[in-house]
């Protein structure tokens, strides 16, 4: 054959054996398992007939403070916004205190002569 060799089957069996020690030697093995706190948990309860008595969960405290982290608003997450569409509600409290009475802010519904004219022709057309 030109170009190629044929392997026979000791180097072919040579080769699975050495592929076999590399995948060995990086292979670790997790034994720890949790749950990801960033998705939704859903708990079922015990069949109402059952007569197995309830099973006593201890609690794990590293998990629930992982949850309740996961679940708050970023605001009391991070110090600073991490993406930039965070970056454009960010400091939502007002900057100036609130006052109705003032009209630069306030822009109430108010009716002129033509608006009440206008108003009671639509409201005579119907």
């Amino acid at each position: 054959m030109t170009g190629k060799q044929t392997r026979d089957f000791i180097q072919q069996n040579a080769i699975h054996v050495e592929m076999i020690r590399k995948e060995q030697r990086h292979h670790r093995l997790h034994t720890e398992f949790s749950i990801n706190p960033h998705r939704k948990l859903h708990v079922l309860a015990d069949k109402p007939m059952s007569r197995n008595s309830e099973e006593v969960i201890e609690e794990n405290s590293d998990f629930i403070k992982a949850f309740h982290n996961a679940r708050q608003e970023p605001t009391k997450k991070y110090t600073s916004p991490v993406t930039e569409s965070q970056e454009l509600g960010w400091l939502s409290a007002s900057l100036i205190p609130s006052n109705r009475d003032d009209r630069r802010f306030n822009f109430y519904r108010c009716s002129t002569d033509i608006t009440k004219y206008k108003e009671s022709a639509l409201r005579s057309s119907n």
